[in-house]
């Protein structure tokens, strides 16, 4: 929730520099779709929805943006009398190379950078519940495309990888995974 008014702000203080010639640009992106964690670390609990907030913002004259992405996931299965859940909580951040061209609404992107990446796994059985989580820092790279539909509204996909270790139960888990979503957002 700190991210996502983290961003409103930006958006809000670049909105009233726009009408000042602006030197800046960016996006701000809402991702949904569906994350794949480590089957063996898992299971059955590994396919997760995903949701998360990507914002990428440049100086007009540099070649490359700053990343800021965030990007949750969760399942819930359950096995026997036992409920399972698990979730993620992805902090990205790094660059993104987005590549405009003259007369095209078409934008394709790539990036990477570090991921703070914390995980969370409950087992509940009636009135009794067990919860372990932990952080772990690794990388993410991902790439996608936004179309600019309008001046100001995007549509696109984002595909991901991130990679990070943490301990859930006394075992080293990989916490990382595969994303994938669709992105709906404001350029400016």
């Amino acid at each position: 929730m700190r991210f996502l008014s983290l961003f409103i702000i930006i958006i809000y203080t670049l909105s009233f520099a726009e009408a000042a010639d602006n030197p800046w640009t960016g996006n701000v992106n809402f991702l949904l779709g569906a994350k794949a964690l480590d089957e063996d670390d898992w299971d059955p609990i590994e396919d997760h929805g995903a949701f998360g907030v990507f914002l990428d913002f440049r100086r007009k004259s540099w070649p490359i943006s700053i990343a800021i992405d965030s990007l949750s996931s969760s399942a819930e299965e359950e096995v026997g009398s036992n409920d399972l859940e698990g979730t993620t909580r992805e902090l990205g951040i790094g660059i993104r190379k987005i590549w405009e061209f003259e007369n095209s609404s078409v934008r394709p992107f790539v990036g990477g950078g570090l991921a703070f990446i914390h995980a969370e796994q409950i087992s509940r059985n009636g009135f009794n519940a067990v919860l372990d989580d932990d952080t772990g820092v690794g990388i993410w790279l991902g790439g996608g495309v936004y179309w600019t539909v309008t001046p100001h509204f995007n549509i696109g996909m984002d595909f991901r990888v991130s990679g990070a270790e943490a301990e859930l139960f006394n075992e080293d888990v990989e916490v990382g995974g595969a994303s994938f979503g669709m992105l709906l957002g404001y350029h400016f």
